[in-house]
């Protein structure tokens, strides 16, 4: 740390708001965590009770099982949370959490969070001191803080205010409305080991419908906190693909510990070269998006170079039944005919029949294409384990085992697929 002389303090107060009343679910892996110690305690009203676990104080009318619950929710969460920043939770979070906001007398909340709570939503409100170097005004340390959650007690809303509350508690900030809104939903619906979509049915039923809101948008600075839970939607939608798409990934952490230290890095310096497959992947999930869903298995090949194909040359890939589209590296050409073969078999399930690239009499377990040019994507088309294919168009020819998209991940194996000009 540097010497004293080159510090300055400074103080901060965030407070981040949760408008998302009824539709912030987590579905956890329940942790390994003692029995809640509840007592009678003069600072709460009667009615109300306060549970005590690892890491939080919780002052509820819930009934000690529900309290129970929630707490190795929350506990499960902020494990995973502090696995993923590299930073375990170092102090107690303290919160309030309301099932009936008529047990608790008038006056008792600040009137920001009791707005909050009566309109179903929830509210943290932190005070943090950091050391900043003189020189380089970086922030070299978070000295003090300490964090309030305010929140209503359904599902969701209680661990999507925690990660506010870790944040702040642990690196003195937020970071920007999309970082800090989609890390607290993230956050929200993060299972240990498991990184399929499992969100909450009204929010699912919100992205499979609405409008899908543009990057730019989602990301622009001038958003703020407390906008909304369709918002909040929009702003999971893109953390959760970051976080677990192996295109996107390996940038998006350095680039939240970035955000965490007050950093200079935003969305635009760290994916802006890659901002037109960002967009593309982003549309996709949306586009295929339902409870199971599996970004790392959809994932699009960007690397893999197509080539046409001429005379008696061949091209081949291996194709796998458990991913989403793959190439084929043929870089087709329109109303071309080709040729082609689809050798081996795959299984729809763990324990499911053997088929062939011809699939079921349901049409399931098919080899389909579809060709990608300039972003876009062709209608799909059946193309199966033999014969003979004209291409409707120029582009890259992309396949994939016919199956549901949110039942990806119990596919197993492989065909290998050759095409060539037909003679």
């Amino acid at each position: 740390m540097p010497h004293f002389w080159t510090l300055l303090f400074t103080g901060l107060v965030l407070v981040l708001a949760c408008d998302s009343p009824g539709f912030c679910q987590a579905t956890t892996k329940k942790a390994k965590t003692k029995a809640p110690q509840a007592r009678d305690a003069t600072e709460v009203p009667t009615g109300v009770r306060e549970y005590t676990s690892r890491n939080f104080i919780v002052r509820t009318d819930l009934t000690p099982e529900e309290t129970k619950d929630l707490l190795e929710r929350l506990e499960t969460m902020l494990l995973q949370v502090g696995r993923y920043w590299g930073k375990p939770n170092s102090q107690v979070i303290e919160m309030y959490v309301v099932k009936n906001l008529n047990v608790w007398p008038e006056g008792f909340f600040p009137v920001e969070a009791y707005q909050s709570l009566a309109s179903g939503g929830g509210l943290t409100m932190s005070r943090t001191q950091v050391a900043v170097d003189r020189f380089s005004g970086k922030k070299t340390a978070v000295l003090n803080a300490k964090s309030f959650v305010y929140a209503t007690a359904d599902r969701g809303t209680p661990q999507h205010e925690a990660v506010h509350a870790y944040c702040a508690q642990s690196f003195g900030t937020n970071g920007p409305t999309w970082f800090s809104e989609g890390i607290a939903e993230l956050g929200n619906y993060w299972r240990d080991k498991d990184v399929s979509v499992q969100i909450h049915p009204g929010v699912m039923e919100y992205l499979q419908t609405a409008e899908p809101v543009p990057l730019a948008e989602i990301v622009d600075p001038r958003q703020v906190t407390g906008d909304g839970w369709q918002n909040y939607a929009w702003r999971w939608a893109l953390c959760h693909m970051l976080a677990f798409n192996p295109n996107y990934a390996a940038r998006f952490r350095p680039l939240g510990l970035n955000i965490l230290a007050d950093g200079n890095q935003t969305f635009e310096s760290t994916y802006g070269s890659m901002a037109p497959e960002i967009s593309f992947e982003y549309l996709q999930f949306l586009e295929h998006l339902e409870q199971g869903y599996r970004v790392d298995l959809c994932s699009w090949d960007w690397k893999t170079k197509a080539v046409g194909v001429r005379g008696k040359s061949t091209v081949q890939s291996k194709i796998d039944a458990g991913r989403g589209w793959q190439a084929t590296r043929l870089l087709a050409k329109a109303d071309q005919t080709y040729s082609y073969t689809a050798e081996g078999d795959w299984q729809l399930a763990k324990d499911g029949e053997k088929l062939t690239a011809d699939g079921n009499s349901d049409g399931q377990g098919k080899l389909i294409g579809v060709i990608f040019d300039d972003y876009q994507l062709s209608e799909p088309f059946d193309l199966g384990s033999e014969g003979r294919w004209t291409a409707p168009q120029d582009g890259a020819l992309f396949v994939r085992c016919q199956d549901q998209w949110n039942s990806l991940a119990d596919n197993d194996g492989v065909v290998t697929f050759k095409l060539k000009l037909a003679e």
